[in-house]
């Protein structure tokens, strides 16, 4: 078993020159000019959390959007979006012109570098990238886009697919994306929805030494949207593939208008800048629609004063165009930092970070804890002497994750671990160049966002753990759920347990310096004999044995009603499930744990069902052994692995 790290562990304290350069120091400074006083981070949050319109107009005219500010007030209506709130009703501004516009540099500066496992290589400058959208949305416009249409794109990490997403925005038109290994089923059930009126999409795409062909699927997602009135392919995995068999065929070299300039659709500040969709996990995804003010100055926010990015960075993520951290790297051009955009499987990044000269990786914290696994130590392979800071999110990262970083990667890095998720596209609680770094704790929560812990009875507590609910409003919150008029699904996700208060669905901690933990999705939670408990720590403490490679624990008890404690476990390689690793880990979950939270019940499996972002299937898992069919479940077509989920089947035949 590897050794555990104490949560609260020191790890990393910022220097007087990372402090002095940090570019939310700059905003201080900034704040300062004009009378409001900071003298921490902790009182700098909770000026941008008590004085919400104040806070939100410096970020307008600190970065200077582009865009008519209007003479209006920052906010009218309700407390929150459900309750009528619109945030700048007199604005009007467009994300594409302040993505292509507004970061300082030079016109030659580049803008995004493109790799795949398959050996492409590209590198676009900003003057090539404005003018390629221009030509882009030349062309989407003599196919009748405008705006308020739909623009739906069966896309990888692709270039074409930023200056696609880019163009479709300077329309005022809507931008909706799904990665090419989700399923035709998937897809459709996401674009049905939103009724596009383009569809762009691969021939194929490659992964892990393999290929894939999806001309059928096109076809099959076509043939499912009837207001689609042209389908542009682009032959990405066969330079040769036409759109022979398309209804509403052609190619993607035949859309850019050559010569095309420049141009913007000014929209108000709520207008649709893309549909992003709920892991759709059971059900029909949620079509979750974001503004272009609300994303601007969010991620202009977020990115700056908490991933320390800006002209001269070169930011990667790596992500799909299925997950909204796709979202956030395009995000990257806002800040004048160069995009690195991947396609292909995870493999090794560490060499493509070096490669590239990356200064901020992100991933999703299983690649760490796989990287910890098996005792990479990339620090010491590669020079990441430019790489300054290492964004983890998609699922808690454990103590372990974080000390991990320190010792096999390097010691002057900020580990950037985040909490948030599709419904706000961006983060509540992050990383801060400010503040001092424990194992387990993410630093703090970010400007603007009102995050409390709750208890049930819906008081705040600090340093127990609660509900993590929002108590004001961002305006990153979504607009509007697509095609639910009377916002009752919106209200229905996240004010039905406390009235007027956004409850997020995960377990938090706020410690009283201000650091967070979070425990996982709250239901998802292990309960025995009334001892709540996030799965988190679950499974920092099985998959700290050496022998498991992955895990999932299911609590099968309904409400006033105890079930059984399931433990699945994933073999490493070579590993065998005994008598005597059972013995040791009931001792460990024992101790580090409670004598309740001791399994009923090991199995073991192939695999552990993760979407196609890599969060595992705790509630759908939880369903299928409570009876439910697996069809009815699991949206299978949006997971990465659907063939496991027969493994889990036992327990509800039984």
């Amino acid at each position: 078993m590897s050794q555990q790290v104490p949560e609260g562990l020191p790890l990393w304290e910022p220097s007087d020159e990372v402090v002095a350069n940090a570019r939310v120091t700059h905003f201080r400074n900034w704040l300062m000019d004009r009378g409001v006083l900071t003298e921490s981070y902790a009182e700098l949050w909770k000026w941008s959390t008590t004085e919400i319109d104040a806070f939100w107009d410096s970020v307008w005219d600190y970065f200077g959007v582009l865009g008519d500010r209007g003479d209006g007030p920052v906010r009218t209506g309700g407390k929150m979006p459900v309750d009528g709130l619109r945030w700048y009703p007199g604005a009007t501004l467009n994300y594409a012109r302040n993505a292509l516009e507004l970061a300082p540099g030079e016109p030659d500066d580049t803008a995004v570098i493109f790799r795949s496992e398959a050996g492409g290589h590209r590198v676009i400058g900003r003057r090539e990238l404005s003018a390629h959208v221009a030509e882009v949305r030349a062309g989407l416009a003599a196919l009748g886009v405008g705006r308020g249409d739909r623009v739906a794109a069966y896309i990888p990490n692709i270039p074409e697919a930023l200056v696609c997403f880019l163009a479709t925005a300077s329309l005022g038109a809507i931008w909706s994306s799904c990665s090419p290994d989700f399923g035709a089923s998937s897809v459709i059930d996401r674009f049905a929805q939103i009724e596009p009126k383009v569809l762009i999409a691969v021939d194929g795409y490659a992964y892990n030494d393999r290929r894939f062909d999806r001309r059928e699927v096109v076809r099959d997602i076509e043939a499912a949207l009837p207001t689609v009135t042209a389908t542009v392919l682009i032959p990405y995995l066969d330079p040769a593939s036409t759109p022979d068999g398309l209804r509403a065929g052609m190619s993607y070299a035949d859309l850019p208008r050559p010569g095309a300039e420049p141009e913007f659709e000014d929209v108000p500040f709520d207008h649709p800048l893309w549909v992003v969709y709920s892991s759709g996990t059971t059900g029909l995804p949620k079509p979750i629609v974001h503004g272009h003010g609300g994303i601007v100055l969010e991620h202009l926010k977020a990115l700056s004063f908490h991933q320390d990015l800006g002209p001269g960075d070169v930011f990667f993520w790596y992500t799909t165009t299925g997950w909204m951290m796709w979202n956030y790297l395009v995000g990257g051009l806002l800040v004048g930092a160069t995009v690195v955009m991947y396609d292909g499987a995870p493999g090794d990044l560490w060499q493509l970070v070096a490669d590239n000269g990356v200064t901020y990786m992100g991933v999703g914290a299983p690649y760490i804890t796989a990287s910890m696994k098996l005792r990479r130590r990339p620090g010491e392979k590669y020079d990441l002497s430019r790489l300054r800071g290492i964004g983890s999110t998609g699922s808690p990262l454990p103590p372990e994750g974080f000390a991990w970083v320190y010792d096999a990667v390097g010691k002057d890095l900020l580990v950037g671990s985040m909490s948030g998720g599709t419904d706000v596209c961006t983060a509540f609680i992050g990383p801060s160049p400010l503040l001092p770094l424990y194992a387990g704790v993410l630093q703090c929560r970010c400007l603007g966002a009102r995050i409390e812990s709750f208890s049930e009875s819906g008081r705040p507590v600090v340093d127990e753990v609660g509900e993590l609910v929002l108590t004001e409003p961002m305006p990153c919150m979504p607009v509007s759920f697509w095609n639910d008029e009377d916002g009752h699904r919106y209200r229905e996700s996240y004010f039905e347990m406390f009235p007027g208060v956004w409850r997020h669905g995960d377990w938090i901690k706020i410690r009283p310096d201000g650091g967070c933990v979070i425990y996982g999705r709250s239901d998802s939670t292990l309960n025995r004999g009334g001892v709540r408990m996030g799965t988190a720590d679950f499974y920092r403490v099985v998959e700290g044995f050496d022998e498991i490679a992955d895990s999932l624990v299911i609590d099968t008890g309904r409400l006033g009603e105890e079930g059984r404690l399931l433990l699945y476990v994933q073999m490493a390689e070579g590993e065998e499930f005994t008598d005597e690793l059972a013995d040791r880990l009931k001792r460990e979950l024992r101790s580090a744990l409670s004598p309740r939270h001791v399994p009923d019940e090991f199995h073991v499996v192939p695999g552990v069902p993760r979407t196609l972002s890599g969060k595992k299937l705790e509630v759908p898992v939880r369903k299928i052994l409570q009876g439910t069919p697996i069809e009815k479940a699991a949206n299978t077509g949006a997971m990465a692995n659907p063939e496991v989920l027969k493994y889990y089947l036992r327990e509800s035949e039984s």
